[in-house]
């Protein structure tokens, strides 16, 4: 038997692949599951099965409608954090969301991605994989973009459309394609509470 390569595979390599590839459906049939619980029009259901599916969801946070993800299990979210509709969460490496932020819709957070320099540009060939870590009363704003290995700091502020591919200061004001500091934000002494989300969204 070969692979997609021609390359000949040995009978412990084949049990590998074998292994792999239904533990692979396995998850695209859990994540394709919890796509389709993002149309529910309650945060509470959506909540309850996210929870069971291994995402870490603190008190008073909430999930707007039609989230994707890609891995359930290492995505952990703070207390009284808000994740806008549309959003895309990337947990096939950890991704750590933290307390009071607020994350506008359409955003895209990815820990994963394709080493565009590999030969067959296949998923399993030097894939770049770093986690993410979003601090505390963070404002991202819609259709921004934070690649991999990204750590936000407290308090900082991401404009609509940003690409962020590098670190964030605590209490930066970061913008534009890559996204670069464009300010500061003035008040440091953050204790806000985001509150009640909308009811159907």
């Amino acid at each position: 038997m070969k692979d997609k390569t021609g390359k000949e595979l040995s009978p412990r390599e084949i049990t590998d692949k074998s292994v792999n590839r239904v533990g692979n459906i396995f998850l695209e049939l859990v994540v394709f599951k919890l796509h389709c619980v993002g149309f529910i029009p309650s945060h509470h259901i959506r909540r309850f099965f996210y929870r069971i599916c291994g995402i870490k969801i603190g008190t008073g946070s909430t999930i707007h409608t039609m989230m994707r993800l890609y891995d359930p299990r290492n995505i952990s979210i703070g207390n009284d954090t808000v994740i806008g509709e549309g959003a895309v969460l990337d947990g096939r490496e950890k991704l750590t969301i933290g307390n009071h932020v607020d994350i506008a819709s359409d955003v895209m957070i990815y820990n994963s991605e394709h080493n565009i320099d590999a030969e067959h540009f296949a998923a399993d060939e030097g894939v770049t994989s770093a986690p993410v870590t979003i601090g505390d009363y963070v404002f991202i704003g819609p259709r921004s973009i934070i690649l991999p290995g990204v750590t936000i700091g407290k308090g900082a502020i991401v404009a609509a459309g940003a690409v962020v591919t590098k670190d964030v200061s605590p209490f930066a004001i970061v913008g534009g394609v890559p996204a670069k500091v464009i300010g500061e934000r003035k008040n440091r002494d953050l204790h806000y509470q985001l509150g009640r989300a909308r009811w159907f969204r």
